[in-house]
């Protein structure tokens, strides 16, 4: 007897994509608006933005996505309290399924999180051009890009989109049910990850003093092995590195709320001199902080 295969059946298919930006603005950034005839969403990743589709206007905060239908008109602006992070994406899809998306406004859960960074990721590979110009309307690729990443931008896409429709469609309940199943593996690893938030609530509460591995140790009643293990494991660096890193992508905001200048954010965050600050403003992003302010500045207004 011979086998019959099944074809299968797409309930989205992506046949286009026009852009997948990843904005970093500063907090009074503001975009006129426009209209076209695809698909677009736009999904907060840090602070909050105002968002108009058609005729409403809604503050948008960390983890909410809207879409915009085709022909709809929108606009984004910086409320002003906040500088953004956002991703926007827009993308030609004709199927039914998209109906699920008019007019809605969702919040992304961890799995659509990881699928919007692994669309950056893939676009970065793919395309030729800066992934933080508003204005950039056509984005060359790469020659030649890297295997398969067109491909994989189309299937998180696609992921992300029907994760959405079942997550909202068909809501989990039996959530406490799997937790009670979690073989003894699984339990250290929760316990390794309730002490990693742990400590990294304290290094967030610590942000403008100086703190030692001996200290973060003893606040927070943890060894310094078993410390370093869990941030080896989980981030793949120190604690000091990631701390350091807290502190630099906390500069990198307050510069783009434009509130403090580089001496006044040095002393904020517990630098001991505005020149080891700068020193290490560099090592982390690659850029001096001035550098860095003018290139948010220029994309903020738009001179490129």
């Amino acid at each position: 007897m011979g086998y019959n295969g099944i074809t299968l059946k797409n309930s989205i298919s992506i046949s286009k994509i026009y852009s997948i930006h990843y904005f970093e603005y500063m907090s009074n950034f503001s975009f006129a608006g426009e209209s076209h005839n695809f698909w677009e969403f736009i999904c907060v990743d840090k602070g909050e933005v105002g968002v108009t589709a058609g005729k409403t206007y809604t503050v948008l905060k960390k983890g909410d996505v809207a879409f915009h239908q085709p022909n709809e008109f929108h606009d984004v602006n910086a409320t002003g309290k906040i500088a953004p992070n956002l991703v926007v994406i827009a993308f030609q899809c004709d199927d039914e399924a998209m109906d699920f998306f008019r007019e809605r406004i969702l919040r992304i859960d961890e799995t659509e999180r990881n699928l919007l960074a692994n669309i950056i990721i893939e676009a970065r590979r793919c395309f030729d051009c800066r992934l933080d110009n508003p204005y950039l309307q056509n984005m060359p690729l790469k020659e030649p890009d890297m295997f398969a990443a067109q491909q994989l931008i189309r299937l998180y896409l696609e992921h992300f989109l029907i994760h959405l429709i079942r997550r909202y469609s068909n809501p989990i309940t039996l959530h406490k049910q799997l937790v009670k199943s979690e073989v003894p593996k699984a339990t250290k690893s929760k316990s390794d990850v309730e002490v990693f938030n742990r400590v990294v609530d304290y290094l967030a509460s610590h942000l403008n003093t100086t703190v030692t591995i001996e200290q973060i140790c003893k606040d927070n009643l943890i060894g310094r092995s078993q410390l370093q293990k869990i941030f080896k494991e989980r981030c793949d660096m120190g604690i000091i590195e990631y701390f350091t890193l807290m502190k630099i992508n906390a500069a990198k905001e307050m510069m783009r709320t434009n509130h403090l200048n580089f001496t006044q954010i040095s002393e904020h965050l517990g630098y001991s001199s505005i020149h080891y600050f700068s020193r290490q403003f560099k090592k982390v992003t690659g850029m001096t902080p001035s550098e860095y302010a003018s290139s948010i500045k220029a994309m903020a207004e738009g001179s490129f």
